[in-house]
């Protein structure tokens, strides 16, 4: 089977030196587009773990026994800053795809992306989660997805060449297996989502209750933002930033991910942007 494309799609992996978004750094970084015509180009660099700062950052012992990559590995490789345009420039305007990227590989990439001030919209493209399609028909892990699906079993784990090129070969036996199935919505709707079309993987993939890349700010059934954390949980940020202007400026103080901070930004300058039309109207001439 060939993917049917109607734009190039980059399955990809991340190794990093923790898995909070907003502090820890990539430390390789593996693309694997596959084009309309089904040609496929491979990029895999090592990264260099940059803090704010400009020193290089310490990967932790204990990450290093997941993924193997140690702090004499990239010594001598880029940051992230000095290879951005180069791997924007072959992602380019590809649809994204990877196992449990909606939840962590795209939001670490997006911010770094961020910290350095590179370009990269994610309006324009289709997020596919291969993980979700996985646990959502079967719910397993990578290496028993890899097996459960490609009948083979996942050498060389955490390693990001191995996974991104396993998680490519899932997907297309998942087209396969799942052609014509019927899925079972919770709330009681069926449908037949496994098909070969970028778009309705992507709807099927996604996770439509959040409001920015990790989850901390969520929708409520009137798709307005609410919090998904702490001691405002449940509330809209609306709500919150009438009645307590200075939660605000302490999330844009704290080591939340960029990408949260851009979603509260803009509900912030959304409700000044109401203020101000208020106050235009209250002191308005009357006619």
């Amino acid at each position: 089977m060939l993917l049917n494309l109607e734009k190039p799609i980059v399955f990809f992996d991340l190794e990093t030196t923790g898995v909070n978004v907003g502090t820890d750094h990539i430390v390789e970084i593996c693309l694997y587009k596959v084009n309309p015509d089904q040609s496929t180009e491979q990029l895999v660099q090592r990264i260099r773990p940059v803090g704010p700062d400009g020193k290089t950052l310490h990967i932790p012992e204990i990450t290093t026994a997941i993924h193997g990559i140690s702090d004499a590995d990239v010594a001598d490789k880029p940051s992230f800053s000095q290879t951005a345009a180069q791997i924007a420039a072959f992602i380019g305007n590809a649809d994204l795809a990877g196992y449990n990227s909606n939840k962590f590989d795209v939001p670490m990439l997006v911010e770094e992306f961020l910290r350095c001030g590179q370009p990269f919209d994610l309006k324009c493209r289709r997020l596919i989660d291969v993980q979700n399609i996985f646990h959502k028909m079967e719910q397993r892990t990578l290496k028993a997805a890899y097996r459960f699906y490609c009948g083979k079993n996942l050498d060389h784990a955490h390693s990001a060449d191995a996974d991104t090129l396993a998680t490519y070969e899932v997907l297309m036996a998942q087209l396969d297996r799942y052609h014509d199935a019927e899925y079972t919505a919770p709330d009681g709707s069926v449908s037949k989502p496994i098909v070969n079309d970028m778009q309705k993987l992507s709807l099927f993939t996604a996770n439509n209750q959040w409001a920015d890349l990790v989850g901390h700010i969520g929708y409520d059934k009137q798709h307005r933002e609410i919090f998904n954390f702490g001691k405002h949980k449940g509330k809209t940020l609306d709500e919150v930033f009438k009645n307590e202007p200075a939660y605000y400026d302490w999330m844009m103080k704290a080591d939340f991910p960029l990408s949260t901070k851009e979603c509260i930004t803009e509900v912030w300058k959304r409700r000044q942007a109401q203020k101000l039309q208020d106050l235009k109207l209250h002191f308005s001439p009357q006619q």
